[in-house]
């Protein structure tokens, strides 16, 4: 049997490949809670957003010029991980624009119609912000094509061989697309965009300020190495950053007097499971797992996802990526290894070289 193919209890992947897990402090999607406080939180202007600087400062010069020349800003495509400002910069984008918003995602066109009602009713200079724009049905997608350049969409009626295209011109508009995945978006889209910016992760200095601001904006009184000690565990991300914040702020009240000292960030925050470097339960027992069942590995995928008590699609989509971005996990054509990073971070010794293994750790630590 091969451990390290896929079971049938395996829980199903949502469309764009990634396992769904809702309830993780550290995740990066925005659950109903986030939805209503990331409302209140969001920069108005480009001054206003924390970091991002080279995207934002290209930014700026691409809509201080469509201003100047009193046009519709050129379509932007806003890519990078969940949680790091791409629909705060697409409502910026028609602030500064001084224009409407509207906007939807990928996954609710699934038919060329639905675009083509939503293109339709556009006004001259709107903004049409389309998130997970790579989940997109590819009829949907063709028609945006002859959107984009020639602000016009065919709109067949009829069936059969009495069907009958009736161009449809639009207004100028601008579609900032956003995507996770940027290499799933076919060539001729990609190239129908002019402008494109990658959001980097966030360095701790900018999750700081972000923090700062946020706590501002709540009422909340955090001292600066409070801030510090949240930012720290944010993944380098600001939506998570936000909703430490808020986890923190109720501790703060109930445990303490209000007010964020980095000692109470530090133990709100180990009371909901998050250590020093933003790793949670699932990210510790994937690493508890590998170190001390497999001797660091090489592991199977599936083979780690049964030790942990996932699925495997949990482990690989959820937990891995953030472990190979903190150098704690490596995937190899063998399997799952663990670094001495990751030995470190658990406090745990190593095992033994065995002799003559070619530098490959024992299983059991012989």
């Amino acid at each position: 049997m091969n451990w390290d193919e896929p079971t049938e209890t395996a829980a199903a992947p949502l469309q764009d490949g990634t396992a769904e897990r809702p309830d993780r402090l550290v995740g990066p999607d925005a659950d109903g809670e986030d939805t209503a406080v990331e409302a209140a939180l969001r920069p108005k202007d480009l001054q206003e957003f924390v970091g991002q600087e080279r995207v934002r400062e290209q930014l700026d010069l691409v809509l201080r010029a469509a201003r100047a020349r009193g046009a519709t800003a050129d379509h932007v495509l806003l890519s990078g991980a969940p949680g790091l400002g791409k629909t705060t910069l697409s409502m910026i984008i028609a602030a500064e624009m001084g224009a409407p918003i509207r906007i939807t995602s990928g996954p609710a066109i699934q038919h060329a119609g639905d675009l083509a009602a939503i293109l339709s009713s556009l006004q001259e200079g709107e903004v049409l912000f389309l998130d997970e724009i790579h989940r997109m049905s590819r009829p949907a997608e063709e028609m945006l094509y002859m959107a984009m350049e020639d602000f016009r969409v065919d709109v067949i009626v009829g069936k059969g061989p009495g069907a009958t295209a009736i161009p449809l011109e639009l207004p100028p508009f601008t579609l900032v697309g956003a995507t996770t995945r940027a290499g799933l978006l076919p060539p001729p889209l990609r190239d129908r965009f002019g402008f494109t910016g990658h959001m980097e992760f966030y360095a701790p200095g900018e999750l700081e300020r972000v923090i700062h601001r946020s706590a501002g904006l709540l009422d909340v009184h955090i001292e600066a190495d409070g801030a510090t000690e949240i930012a720290g565990r944010s993944r380098g991300t600001p939506r998570i950053a936000n909703r430490l914040l808020r986890r923190v702020r109720d501790y703060a009240q109930v445990k303490a007097d209000g007010v964020i000292t980095r000692e109470t960030a530090a133990q709100a925050l180990d009371v909901y499971e998050v250590d020093g470097r933003g790793l949670d339960r699932l990210d510790r027992a994937v690493l508890t797992a590998l170190l001390k069942l497999f001797g660091g590995g090489p592991v199977g995928l599936s083979t780690l996802a049964v030790a942990v008590g996932e699925e495997r699609e949990t482990v690989e989509e959820v937990a891995e990526p953030f472990l190979v971005r903190e150098g704690l996990l490596a995937r190899t054509p063998r399997g799952r290894i663990a670094t001495p990073a990751a030995w470190a971070h658990l406090g745990l010794t190593p095992p033994h070289q065995q002799a003559g293994g070619a530098g490959q750790q024992g299983l059991f630590g012989a």
